[in-house]
């Protein structure tokens, strides 16, 4: 027994074993003490049967200490599990053998010790770093007991055309590695400093306890040592073994990420899924190396364990895994309904092309002067899709591999979209709007297999080390191809595509396949990665066309990115705006209206932002200008709620257009539809009192074509954990959708797939909102944005309507300052003029931005103005609550306001 003074682990966890090892690196005979943290004794004192073993193998240069918390929850009386976390020999407490043990030397090892203690299935492998090699060694070798496997932040082969991390390799240099892993605690010292937040100083004590002097560093130098790097390396035979073996693991796999990890970055994780595709997989953004000490991994690990089902040991020959699949199956949600005939989204585009209209234009994009600078007909586009795609089979796009698409809405855009789909590809959409850093971890998260983009995103491709094979969209000057690190153009490859059977129709796309991972705005925290399937897209498709009436022939403006690329998918006629469509509040009027009347425009998709400043800047239209737009019929608004006075500007600048604000969101796009006769009608239904449940939020209308919509109640603690979905009027809860175009999961992000789609059926929003005695939901903002004051849940759209009506008032945000519970209710205001400066608003500002807050029924304690609210940058309109939330904070605490 070792003496135990480790912050989180029960001394009754510690233990020692003798094992007789057959290794080759020791003599016949031998027999290697090894140091244990195993919860088995404590669970049958409690009389606690355990549903199986966690069997836990940490990396270099930590210990058993790693797995503290998963001994913890293991021992838990509502989940027993055996957590058995084993200290390597050479390593942790275990003994100081004084051999080199390579690879082959520690999965033997391993065995030796689980023999010892007569480990039988189901068992559940736990590695990190160097233990997952090892652990995934035992699996493969013991494949009776094997029930499941998970990994975190590891490796098992050196991806192709990636370097050694240069971590690794400096403490691999001979003149550094004897000195930077024994004689010195220098790689154990920067190994602890990769936690993020910094440890503890006694958590940080207790990893470095075992490796006090060089004597007991041994084992950290050797394992650095045992790193193959390339195939004349000993232990490379074992660790190819390892890595091809697991392309046959057929038990659940479960792997937990953090991407912050200068050792195992997301290149490795890549590897890994395309080895264990049917893993589930969560990257915890912001977290590096040591996840088990940057987050919690003890709730996802049995939240997971608990969806595979109770095993109840094996029978016979049959692997442990079989006792779980069942619950394996049903941790994919409940079965589907018969779906409808699937048409793929390029249907009516295919249609068009040949039909009687294939020589009129299909897509078009506009110049700053207001003339259409590049368009292609109906059978021109068809005709390109099907070039590129050829040309991209021939560079190696396959079904399934990833394309990152950073290319502006238009006709390059437009071709290169849907040849991808065309090709079984999955488009990765991840836009400018998300800003740089944004950007960035969505492109890294998304591993695209290849990028392809305009100059500007192929340099930032290169400077900020993105992955993929890189595309330009036109041809390069040589010594800008090598610079940027570009392989071919889209034009190089359409030429190539030409030359082949462009025009032979490959195999249909599998309607469950994945199609494209779309990134959402950020607005709530780090952008998801958002997986749409074939029948998914091509159902969002139909949704739209049947909601709005949109048929083959119609005539858009896309102001949004996302309808640009959906209007060939309609059978729609349509052009990108002259402006930046990653900031949406730089559409001009002159721009939509020059757009309109380039192809006589029946239909307007603009955000609430461009909307906005279209209405400002309506005094640069000219007569012909106006003449577009008054034959406008239909307005599609999106993105964030459309103050119903905006709403009535823009009806007198589209006379004739119907107005509609769609309420959807980039998992599920549109839920409900609303025209502004109807918002008005709702309005005054909750002025005269007449309709249960009206007011108190934004009226966003019915439910959309095929969908449905409902609600799970609010509790007085500001949850909503519920698992009874209701539509009762005047019933406050998060919102629920059901529906074919809802998304297939987010991207790599299995904790939130599955808080998500905890209710079968159906996609938990994170919005707010209640419906009224007609039916109609009224959004009363995100679940996180709840203010908990003392004695009231109170959530902020209804009060933020009420303020904006102010006209001195043009954006309002209501957060809360203070514990939960007892929080103080707080108005932060952007004002008309704006303010020169954040901070107090004036005593007359004040009283006024109270008085209304009140007579929506909430008690403003303290009022804010701010310059300009912090909103996401792709819609200009979601203001960010949180970050308000802390500076508000700070200014009522008498710190300097400085900028929110």
């Amino acid at each position: 027994m070792v003496s135990v003074s480790w912050p989180g682990v029960d001394p009754e966890w510690s233990r020692t074993v003798s094992v007789k090892s057959t290794s080759a690196a020791d003599l016949p005979g031998t027999v290697r003490r090894w140091h244990l943290l195993d919860n088995a004794g404590q669970l049958s004192r409690r009389g606690l049967v355990p549903a199986g073993t966690l069997l836990c193998v940490h990396g270099n240069p930590t210990w058993s200490y790693l797995w503290r918390t998963l001994l913890a929850a293991g021992s838990d009386p509502a989940r027993p599990w055996r957590v058995v976390a084993v200290d390597q020999l050479d390593m942790g407490y275990s003994e100081r053998t004084g051999t080199f043990r390579r690879l082959t030397d520690r999965i033997n090892d391993l065995a030796d010790l689980t023999d010892a203690l007569g480990l039988a299935g189901p068992v559940v492998t736990v590695g990190h770093d160097w233990g997952g090699a090892i652990s995934l060694g035992w699996a493969l070798a013991h494949p009776q007991h094997t029930a499941g496997v998970v990994l975190t932040n590891t490796a098992v082969h050196q991806p192709a055309g990636s370097g050694i991390p240069p971590a690794l390799r400096l403490a691999m240099h001979p003149a550094v590695h004897r000195w930077g892993t024994t004689t010195s605690d220098a790689f154990l010292r920067v190994a602890h400093a990769l936690a993020r937040p910094a440890l503890p100083a006694e958590v940080h004590s207790a990893y470095m306890a075992p490796y006090r002097g060089a004597s007991r560093r041994g084992g950290v130098g050797n394992f650095v040592a045992d790193i193959p790097l390339d195939a004349s390396h000993p232990s490379f035979s074992a660790l190819s073994g390892v890595a091809e073996g697991l392309r046959g693991l057929r038990v659940p796999a479960l792997m937990l990420w953090g991407p912050r990890d200068p050792i195992f970055s997301d290149r490795y994780l890549k590897d890994l899924i395309g080895r264990l595709p049917h893993a589930d997989v969560h990257r915890f953004e912001g977290a590096g190396h040591l996840l088990a000490e940057d987050r919690d991994i003890a709730t996802p690990i049995f939240q997971w364990l608990a969806g595979l089902g109770r095993a109840e040991g094996t029978d016979g020959d049959r692997p442990a895994s079989d006792a779980l699949t069942a619950g394996a199956r049903e941790r994919k949600g409940a079965p589907e309904r018969e779906p409808a005939k699937f048409l793929p989204l390029w249907h009516l585009l295919a249609e068009q092309a040949a039909g009687p209209t294939g020589g009129d234009t299909a897509v078009a994009e506009m110049s700053p002067e207001g003339a259409i600078s590049r368009s292609l007909s109906w059978q021109q586009l068809d005709r390109e899709i099907s070039e590129l795609s050829a040309g991209l089979r021939e560079a190696g796009v396959r079904p399934g591999s990833r394309v990152s698409l950073m290319v502006p809405p238009g006709v390059d855009l437009t071709v290169a979209l849907y040849a991808c789909l065309r090709l079984g590809a999955v488009v990765v959409v991840a836009d400018a709007g998300l800003g740089t850093r944004g950007l960035s971890r969505a492109v890294r998260g998304a591993a695209p297999d290849f990028l392809v983009g305009i100059d500007k995103a192929l340099a930032a491709a290169a400077l900020l080390g993105w992955p993929g094979r890189r595309i330009s969209v036109r041809d390069l000057p040589s010594a800008r191809r090598r610079i940027l690190g570009v392989e071919t153009s889209l034009s190089a490859l359409a030429r190539t595509g030409a030359g082949l059977d462009a025009h032979r129709p490959g195999p249909p796309p599998d309607p469950a396949a994945p199609a494209a991972v779309l990134f959402t705005s950020g607005s709530t925290g780090p952008a998801k990665g958002v997986v749409y399937t074939h029948r998914q897209l091509a159902a969002m498709r139909d949704t739209v066309a049947e909601t709005f009436g949109i048929r083959s022939g119609a005539r858009l403006v896309a102001g949004f990115a996302p309808f640009a690329l959906l209007g060939p998918a309609l059978g729609a006629v349509s052009v990108t705006p002259s402006m930046d469509v990653t900031a949406p509040r730089t559409l001009t009027a002159r721009a939509l209206a020059d757009a309109a009347a380039a192809i006589d425009a029946t239909v307007v998709f603009a955000a609430p932002a461009a909307l906005r400043n279209v209405l400002a800047t309506r005094d640069g239209v000219g007569e012909a200008g106006h003449e577009a737009l008054e034959r406008v019929e239909l307005l599609l608004s999106a993105g964030a709620p459309v103050p119903e006075p905006l709403l009535a500007q823009v009806q007198r600048l589209l006379p004739q257009a119907s107005l509609h604000t769609p309420y959807g969101m980039t998992e599920a796009l549109p839920v409900t539809d609303i025209t502004l006769e109807q918002i008005q009608a709702a309005d005054a239904d909750a002025a005269a009192g007449t309709v249960p449940g009206t007011g108190n939020g934004v009226c966003v209308g019915l439910p959309v074509h095929g969908a449905r919509v409902a609600v799970v109640p609010l509790v007085a603690d500001g949850t909503a954990p519920g698992s009874h979905p209701v539509t009762e009027a005047g019933t406050t809860g998060e919102i629920l959708v059901s529906a074919a175009h809802v998304k297939d999961a987010y991207d790599r992000l299995w904790m939130t797939q599955r808080e998500s789609s905890s209710l079968p059926g159906w996609h938990r929003t994170g919005d707010l909102g209640h419906f009224d005695a007609a039916g109609r939901l009224w959004v009363e903002g995100r679940l996180a944005h709840i203010v908990t004051a003392p004695g009231a849940v109170i959530t902020p759209v209804g009060a933020e309507q009420a303020i904006e009506r102010l006209d001195s008032v043009r954006l309002a945000a209501i957060t809360g300052v203070g514990p939960a519970g007892t929080q103080a209710v707080v108005a932060v205001v952007e004002t008309v003029p704006p303010a020169r400066r954040a901070g107090p608003a004036a005593p007359q500002l004040a009283a006024r931005v109270r008085s209304a807050a009140l007579d929506a029924g909430v008690a403003v304690s303290a009022v804010l103005v701010v310059p300009a609210q912090p909103t996401d940058i792709r819609h200009n309109a979601k203001i960010d609550r949180a970050r308000l939330s802390r500076w508000a904070s700070r200014v009522l605490a008498g710190g300097r306001p400085g900028k929110p």
